[in-house]
């Protein structure tokens, strides 16, 4: 797979040449699990973390931000809302207050005074207007009523939802400071902490120009890949079988990674294995590796399909904490959809077992 296109392979270029006085350090990071000490490895792993934390912290700043103005301008038409249904209201209370005191009765008694057809007609009409007038009133107040209270159900779920971030900001903080302290006390009496520390940012350095870029690549490489499944399966049909309503889908291990191969040259140095319930895929140039392992699950919503979860995610032998997980589904979408093959197909059940991603599909009636 070609993990560095030629502008990451510059870019790498660039910053090793810029770091010739560290040129010992950056193997010492490539392949941590078979260089280095567990330590060490541990120490390097922890140091990512905090730097993918502190990305998601500034992803939740942003969130808290937009959703706190959100909320502020919410919150303002609301009270420029309830002023003016307030004069409503009020008209709505004199209508309410003229049938209730019988003030519309006159309307009715003027229709049993007619002494004519044309005079009954013209009462009629001027009751009319009166009562389609009150009538729009009473409509106009229930509707910005209604409007009003979904108003401030709004503003309740986002002032919860502010809530909800403020606390995932502050736990988050809280993940970083304790890395931080376990890392110092890591570091703590080693002769070698200084060598560890120029480590530690020369694998953030990397990790920021070369691996991030490289793990989204892959990561968009494949979601797209995932996009022309059902099409490949449709040509393919020797991996579906059909038993009255029920499809079953039977992808076996070396079929998905000719598929995945033909789709993207990424894939071409790179395996994707089953194991029961999990699916892993890994690959690695030069002095980058990169694994992925995780499972399917059957969504309903936003619409019907397997979807992916990330388990597991290593960069160069060092697991990567949820954020990153978290983060990279959000931004690339690894499922697979049954009503693209047919619309009339929904999943209904999903399983890596003996070598296959095994997919049951039900007709909807």
């Amino acid at each position: 797979m070609a993990f560095q296109s030629f502008p990451t392979r510059f870019a790498l270029i660039a910053l090793m040449a810029g770091m010739l006085s560290l040129w010992c350090v950056m193997p010492a990071f490539a392949e941590p699990a078979s260089s280095n000490s567990e330590e060490t490895r541990l120490l390097l792993e922890k140091s990512l973390s905090v730097v993918e934390i502190d990305n998601e912290i500034k992803r939740v700043q942003v969130q808290q931000a937009d959703l706190t103005k959100e909320t502020a301008d919410a919150k303002q038409a609301l009270e420029e809302q309830e002023q003016q249904i307030a004069h409503k209201r009020e008209q709505a209370g004199k209508v309410l207050r003229a049938y209730y005191m019988g003030d519309r009765d006159i309307w009715l008694t003027a229709l049993l005074s007619s002494r004519s057809l044309s005079d009954f007609l013209m009462v009629m009409e001027y009751a009319d207007l009166i009562f389609a007038h009150d009538r729009d009133v009473m409509k106009l107040y229930k509707e910005e009523y209604a409007q009003l209270t979904k108003g401030i159900e709004q503003l309740g779920k986002k002032q919860q939802e502010l809530a909800s971030i403020e606390q995932r900001l502050k736990e988050q903080r809280a993940r970083v400071l304790t890395l931080q302290e376990q890392i110092e006390g890591g570091l703590a009496g080693r002769s070698d902490a200084d060598k560890l520390r120029l480590m530690m940012e020369e694998l953030t350095k990397y990790w920021e120009s070369i691996g991030l870029y490289e793990v989204k690549q892959h990561f968009s490489a494949l979601s797209k890949a995932m996009q022309k499944l059902p099409e490949w399966l449709q040509n393919n049909k020797q991996y579906m079988e059909t038993s009255g309503l029920t499809y079953t889908i039977r992808i076996p291990e070396d079929a998905l990674n000719t598929f995945l191969r033909e789709q993207d040259e990424r894939f071409q140095q790179f395996s994707f294995s089953f194991e029961d319930g999990s699916l892993t895929a890994h690959g690695k140039r030069d002095a980058l590796e990169l694994s992925v392992t995780g499972h399917y699950t059957v969504e309903q919503e936003p619409r019907n399909g397997i979807i992916f979860h990330v388990d597991e995610l290593l960069f160069n032998g060092l697991s990567l904490p949820d954020t990153t997980k978290q983060e990279l589904e959000k931004q690339f979408d690894l499922g697979f959809y049954p009503s693209f093959i047919v619309s009339f197909l929904q999943a209904t059940d999903v399983e890596i077992k003996d070598g296959e991603l095994i997919v049951t599909l039900q007709v909807k009636l």
